[in-house]
């Protein structure tokens, strides 16, 4: 029988091995042979998207991030609802919020006349995630190949394990603690809120009833966001620039200016601090952190092999 410490010391170490066998099993040339031009394809349909609506590039990250979480980096996000499941589109963190759902389906047509049945709705995500990034100024990193599609979805495990714009310290350690993922993953991860927009519906409480927040900026805020009505209104994340990928962020952080109340948790007396300040100072090492944790996150739990599908149309499983 196993001591404790003996268990307490095997515990990571399977963490350690799901995550190293994940890794084996993507791959950045999983298409080289079969559809070599996929990345410059979702290059252009993004670098396009985002040219339209710089917006756009943070939308794509958001959905990634939202598909990751629920059980894996497996499209599921995408899928609607059908009569056998309620997706996760209706999911709280997604209902009226998640977009960038057309954007996924241009990418999947383009990529679908050059080799049919062959990428994964997944792994387009993962793509454009990162194509996003690298047209708003952000780091690039290799995107790591080879996931196939869900057949089905989950909105409660959506409800249940995405943290929220109120989210705690405490509370955003736990839930990415639970995907494998560190408390430093998890700050720089945050960073991606770099660029995007929220609205007034997940931010109206921090600029009306926090007070870790600077009164200038919550005056600001608070000017397009009333304290009832308005829920859809739009704010920038990061204050100084939401159409550029940089480290920016952090230094709206260290100057009490997070948008969400989540945001400011990572600079609040708490353990991240340091590394916040850190970051605000130093853009390549929140751009190395960032890139290592995307790497990450895209390893949770994919399906491989014969498992899942490749679905033809992102929106719905095969027929």
């Amino acid at each position: 029988m196993l001591s404790f410490s003996s268990r307490f010391l095997i515990l990571p170490l399977l963490s350690l091995l799901s995550f190293s066998s994940a890794q084996s099993q993507l791959s950045p040339g999983f298409y080289s042979t079969t559809c070599p031009n996929v990345h410059r394809i979702v290059r252009s349909t993004m670098a396009q998207a985002v040219a339209n609506e710089p917006r756009m590039g943070a939308s794509i990250l958001r959905l990634f991030f939202h598909d990751c979480f629920v059980n894996g980096c497996d499209g599921s996000i995408l899928l609607d609802d059908t009569s056998t499941f309620t997706g996760e589109k209706g999911a709280f963190p997604n209902k009226n919020s998640a977009r960038g759902f057309e954007v996924i389906d241009t990418i999947k047509s383009n990529v679908e006349a050059s080799c049919n049945a062959t990428v994964s709705c997944a792994d387009i995500l993962a793509l454009a995630a990162h194509a996003g990034v690298v047209v708003l100024g952000g780091p690039t990193w290799s995107v790591s190949l080879g996931r196939r599609d869900a057949t089905t979805a989950s909105q409660s495990t959506a409800n249940s394990d995405l943290p929220g714009p109120s989210s705690t310290l405490a509370t955003l350690i736990s839930k990415f603690s639970a995907k494998g993922l560190s408390a430093r993953d998890m700050t720089a991860l945050s960073g991606a809120h770099t660029i995007g927009q929220a609205q007034c519906q997940f931010f109206r409480s921090r600029v009306y009833n926090d007070s870790n927040i600077n009164t200038n900026f919550a005056t600001l805020r608070q000017a397009n966001c009333p304290s009832s009505g308005g829920d859809s209104n739009l704010a920038p994340l990061d204050l100084q620039s939401p159409n550029r990928f940089g480290s920016d962020y952090f230094q709206n952080l260290v100057g009490l200016r997070g948008l969400l109340h989540s945001d400011q948790e990572l600079f609040n007396n708490g353990t991240q601090d340091a590394l916040v300040r850190q970051y605000s100072i130093n853009t390549d090492l929140f751009f190395n952190d960032f890139t290592a944790a995307m790497v990450r996150m895209g390893n949770i739990s994919p399906l491989t092999g014969s498992s899942g599908e490749i679905r033809l149309n992102c929106r719905k499983v095969n027929s």
